[in-house]
């Protein structure tokens, strides 16, 4: 039996995965130099069914990079000269919030204890802040904020530069790009890609703001600063030679999404987690972490346990079942399980009976 990965990312690999793998082979695809018109084909229609999935307005432009990691890099350096604010809810918003630290700009925060939701009558944020960085689905924590809290934020800060983590969000829960100007994640998790491949969505108006501190001397980045970014995306391009690969199966995973239904991908992914939260909350020494209900991820599932959970991974490796171990302070007693859209049904049913032995 092959071994069915429900980790975090890089997680179970999306069906049809193999089939697009080898067609682009035979094909020679993954040859196609990227200034060529058959790489700008295979941009253009990767771009195409990502926005008509996620719903991303025609004024946002769509950056190939590294990872969200890097993503994260480039938001701060091009779209802020001085200060950012954070919300912290876990350890991928501390990365956001130290990343920003490190590039030498100002920053500000509120923090919530990990697994609750923020007071969001205490939030201010100053004149000063021009970009504020929240983390929807927190993936260290499971804990993931009512996106409408991110447009009312929006709305009382409308100068402000909103900008998302929406890595283990999508393609599950869906955003209003009215209320984001920029948002990134990676494809190892939701879209069940090898990985390797982040993506920024930035608001094509923001080039300007780029262009502004890169007049004034501040460092935007070499390569792969907005400016470049921006002057290919418009051909169809990218600033260095990118993975080919992961841009290509990214846009036949969001055409599979599409031809399935995302509805259907929707009520599957609750359908699942609804199981999943069922179970552990009946279940007498593993718990879900997240204990406000609303609070709860779809895509993320955290438990917290005072079991061995060595034993139980070991446990779980021996029936070909692999999950993710906890994250930072929370390695010991975290485990944690993906839910994405490859994640099926009958596989779920078969990961709960293997925890009615522990």
């Amino acid at each position: 039996m092959n071994k069915k990965y429900f980790t975090v990312g890089p997680t179970e690999l999306s069906e049809g995965i193999a089939y697009n793998y080898a067609n682009a082979v035979e094909n020679n695809i993954f040859s196609f130099s990227h200034r060529s018109k058959e790489f700008e084909e295979i941009y253009a229609d990767t771009v195409k069914s990502l926005k008509s999935l996620l719903n991303i307005p025609d004024d946002f432009y769509v950056f190939f990079l590294s990872s969200a990691t890097e993503c994260m890099e480039r938001v701060v350096q091009n779209l802020v000269e001085k200060e950012s604010f954070h919300f912290i809810n876990g350890y991928f918003a501390e990365r956001f919030l130290k990343i920003s630290k490190h590039l030498g700009k100002n920053t500000a925060f509120i923090k919530s204890e990990y697994g609750t939701d923020f007071n969001w009558n205490d939030v201010s944020i100053s004149d000063s802040t021009e970009m504020i960085c929240v983390t929807h689905n927190e993936t260290s924590t499971g804990t993931v904020l009512d996106a409408k809290k991110i447009y009312e934020l929006k709305n009382k800060y409308p100068e402000k530069i909103m900008a998302v983590d929406i890595v283990t969000s999508v393609p599950y829960y869906q955003f209003d790009f009215n209320f984001i100007d920029a948002a990134f994640f990676s494809v190892q998790k939701g879209f069940g890609l090898p990985p390797g491949l982040g993506v920024m969505v930035c608001r094509k108006s923001l080039i300007n703001k780029a262009k502004g501190l890169s007049d004034k001397g501040i460092v935007i980045g070499t390569y792969n600063n907005f400016l470049n970014l921006a002057a290919n995306a418009d051909k169809n391009q990218t600033t260095i030679t990118p993975n080919i690969p992961a841009i290509y199966l990214l846009g036949k995973s969001c055409e599979a999404i599409l031809n399935k239904g995302v509805d259907t991908m929707r009520n599957e992914t609750e359908k699942k987690a609804n199981l999943l939260y069922n179970f552990f909350d009946k279940h007498p020494n593993i718990k879900p972490f997240v204990e406000e209900k609303d609070l709860r991820s779809l895509t993320t599932i955290v438990l917290k346990t005072e079991l061995d959970t060595n034993k139980i991974h070991t446990k779980l490796e021996y029936n070909d079942f692999v999950v993710s171990s906890g994250y930072g302070d929370f390695k010991e007693n975290h485990i944690r399980i993906g839910n994405f859209p490859m994640h099926k049904f009958e596989d779920v049913s078969n990961l709960i009976y293997l925890f009615k032995k522990f």
